[in-house]
Parts: structure tokens; C-alpha cells; sequence
């Protein structure tokens, strides 16, 4: 017994004498320093947790590069660092990793996100897909899945999504809505769970420079829903080279006030232009590019 006592003060005289160890800060903390101003304590707390693959602590960090706070601009460094966290499945780091792309002209690769995001409710992803599924870029052109879409987003509150369904309705034929929100309805679910107090800090919204809003162009929907002509004047690697072509060749005759289409192919994209009434105005059309150079030939509108 004197032993065992013995033993007992001796431990518990190692365990006072131990120095106390402080708890590692968690993103929580990180963010309690952002919202007070402090943007270099809340990198510096989110930099070793983000190091260790804490999803909340690498988007919160990806925000930081992303508008310079706390840490020197750099949205090659966000957008690093919003993939590993969307790779990891969370949700917001996905909405911003697709924004980001969109933005930067790689509209394929954004889908992917988008479309993950939107498939679990996040309504800026809704909104954003929704539109691309209804334009056909870099998509199948899905109408009637794309109301449902945009829908679910607007349901959410999100004003730019009320603003472009309005333009859908006008676009649509009621059938197709009706068939949409049937599919909203049954699609609609909460978003994903999230630990919303560790990814408050500077939530972004669609950004400005991201045309999503008003991208519904009448002159597709009326070609989609009416069966006009197209004429197809080449597909490429670049989008921008397409947008170049139609911007030279719609200055003048046959081109003059129609419409152009940039349609997703795998890695290219076909430039195509109307609508026209018939077949025989497409052709004839093309007869008068194919004369000056131009390849050219008559399609059906979908």
C-alpha cells in the first residue's frame, strides 16, 4: 500500500509539473478573427488546418486568395485550393470552383461542378446549370430540365433566378413548363448538410462578370420550338475563334441580324447561325459564303 501510494503522488506530481498544452484553433476561431478584421490571424489559423485536408479551413482560405485578404491576391492559389476541398465534396468549394471556371472560359469543366452543386440543391449552381442546360452551352440542351433547374432556384429566394424564369416563361410553351416543374417538384430536396459557422467567411454570390442571368436568347427558344434552319459555318478549339468568325461574317449579307449559336461538341465548338425560315433560305444562304470561301451548310434548328 505504501508502494502503490508512493507511486500515486509521484504521477500525480509528473502531471502538475507537465506544461499545459493549448487547444489547436480551430476555423471557428479563424473566422471569429475575420469577422473582427483580423484577416492575418484567421489565414494564419486556417493555413495548418487546410494543410491537413480540413475541407471548411481550405475553402475559407481559398476566399482569402481569392480577394486578397490576409494573404497576397491570387486566384490561380484559390482556385487550388477550392478544388482539393470540392474533391473532398464540399459544397460550397464546388459553387465557387465551377464560378471561377465559368468565369475563365472553362465552361466544360465547370459543369462538372455546377452540375454536382446543383444536384444537391445549391441554388447559385442551380441557376447557373439551369441556364447552360437551356442554352446547350457545353451541355445537351435539356429545356424542360432546365426550368426545373432554375426553378428550384428561384423557390430559394435567389432574385437572379426569379428574373431569368420570367424570360422562360415567355420563351416556353406551357406544356414544357408545366413538365419542369413537375420535375422540380420531385427532384427538391434541402442542400446538403454543412457546418455553416465554419464557412461564413466572405461568402461570394454569382459574380457580375458571369453572364447567367439573361442568357436566354429568343431567337434560340423560337428556333428550338418552331423547327427553324440554321446554317453551320465550322467547329473549333477555341470559342473565342468562333465568336471572331460570326462577328466578321454577321456584318453584311446573308448573316445581317441573325443570331448565332455556340454549340458544345466535346472539345470543340460548332458556330451556328439563323434561324432562317426554311431549308431553302439556309441553303441559299450558304450558296452565297460558299462563294466567297466560307464552308457552309443547311441544318435543322433544334
Amino acid at each position: 500500500m505504501r508502494k502503490t501510494s508512493q507511486l500515486t503522488m509521484i504521477l500525480a506530481a509528473l502531471l502538475l509539473a507537465s506544461p499545459a498544452r493549448a487547444a489547436e484553433p480551430t476555423v471557428k476561431a479563424g473566422i471569429e478573427a475575420w469577422l473582427r478584421g483580423d484577416d492575418a490571424a484567421a489565414t494564419a489559423i486556417w493555413r495548418p488546418l487546410a494543410d491537413k485536408g480540413d475541407t471548411d479551413a481550405l475553402f475559407n482560405l481559398g476566399q482569402a486568395y481569392r480577394l486578397g485578404r490576409g494573404v497576397k491576391l491570387d486566384l490561380a492559389k484559390a482556385q487550388d485550393l477550392f478544388e482539393r476541398a470540392a474533391r473532398r465534396g464540399h459544397l460550397d468549394a464546388q459553387t465557387s470552383l465551377g464560378l471561377m471556371q465559368f468565369q475563365n472560359g472553362n465552361r466544360i469543366a465547370a459543369m462538372r461542378w455546377l452540375k454536382s452543386a446543383a444536384e444537391r440543391g445549391e441554388p447559385r449552381a442551380l441557376l447557373i446549370y439551369g441556364t447552360a442546360l437551356f442554352n446547350g452551352e457545353a451541355v445537351e440542351r435539356d429545356p424542360v430540365k432546365a426550368y426545373a433547374f432554375v426553378s428550384r432556384a428561384a423557390a430559394q429566394g435567389l432574385a437572379q433566378a426569379k428574373k431569368t424564369l420570367i424570360q422562360m416563361d415567355e420563351l416556353m410553351p406551357l406544356a414544357d413548363r408545366q413538365k419542369g416543374l413537375a420535375l422540380a417538384v420531385s427532384a427538391a430536396k434541402p442542400p446538403a448538410p454543412e457546418n455553416k459557422t465554419a464557412t461564413v467567411a466572405a461568402p461570394i454570390v454569382v459574380p457580375p462578370k458571369t453572364k447567367v442571368t439573361v442568357v436566354v436568347p429568343k431567337a434560340l427558344a423560337s428556333t428550338a420550338t418552331s423547327g427553324g434552319w440554321r446554317v453551320q459555318l465550322g467547329a473549333f478549339g477555341q470559342r473565342a475563334a468562333a465568336e471572331a468568325l460570326f462577328g466578321k461574317l454577321s456584318k453584311g449579307a446573308p448573316l445581317a441580324g441573325k443570331q448565332s449559336y455556340l454549340v458544345a461538341a466535346g472539345a470543340v465548338t460548332r458556330l451556328q447561325a439563323g434561324p432562317f425560315d426554311s431549308r431553302a433560305g439556309a441553303s441559299a444562304a450558304c450558296a452565297k459564303l460558299s462563294a466567297r470561301g466560307q464552308p457552309c451548310f443547311p441544318i435543322a434548328g433544334r
